[in-house]
C-alpha cells in the first residue's frame, strides 16, 4: 500500500532532463510525489533523465498530466497549492507547509506564467539569495523548498 506524499512537487513543462532526473531523485529522498505538467522539452526514457535520477527512478511516484487543467482537477484543496516564482512578494520562509502540500515550479527558462502569479498572489512565495544571480538552477529550488517544508512539517 502506497503511503500519502509528504509533499507534490509539481514541474510545469520543464525543458532540462537532468533537473527533472534530480527533482525526481530529491522526490525519492523525501518521499514526496513528481507530477510532470504539459508539454516537455525530453522524452521521459531520455538518458540523462534516468542519469541525474540514478538508479532511484523506479522507487519515484510520479504522474505526467497532459495540461495544466488536467493537473489542476485532481487537486482537492487549491489554497494548498504554492507557486514559487523569482516575481513574488513574499519569501519561502513565510510560507506555512503542511503534510501533501503542491509546491509549482515554472519551466528553466520562462518560470510561471505571468497570469498565474496575478491571479494567486498569497499563494506565490520566492526563495531568497544575496548575490548577483536572477534565479537558482529548477532542481536547486526544488531540494531547497522540499526541505524547508520538511524542517516545518517533520523538525519535531
Amino acid at each position: 500500500m502506497q503511503q500519502s506524499p509528504l509533499f507534490n512537487v509539481v514541474l510545469v513543462e520543464p525543458e532540462i532532463p537532468q533537473n527533472t532526473g534530480n527533482s525526481g531523485r530529491t522526490c525519492v529522498g523525501f518521499q514526496s510525489h513528481l507530477h510532470l505538467v504539459g508539454t516537455l522539452g525530453f522524452d521521459l526514457d531520455d538518458k540523462k533523465v534516468k542519469r541525474a535520477g540514478l538508479d532511484y527512478w523506479p522507487h519515484l511516484n510520479w504522474t505526467h498530466h497532459v495540461s495544466w487543467e488536467d493537473w489542476w482537477d485532481v487537486i482537492p484543496d487549491k489554497s494548498r497549492v504554492f507557486f514559487m516564482s523569482t516575481k513574488a512578494q513574499n519569501s519561502l520562509y513565510e510560507a506555512q507547509f503542511q503534510d501533501g502540500d503542491w509546491l509549482v515550479f515554472g519551466k528553466e527558462t520562462k518560470g510561471l506564467d505571468e497570469a498565474i502569479l496575478n491571479r494567486y498572489p498569497e499563494q506565490c512565495f520566492k526563495i531568497p539569495f544575496l548575490g548577483s544571480i536572477r534565479s537558482f538552477n529548477l532542481s536547486n529550488a526544488v531540494a531547497m523548498t522540499l526541505g524547508e517544508g520538511f524542517r516545518q512539517t517533520r523538525h519535531k
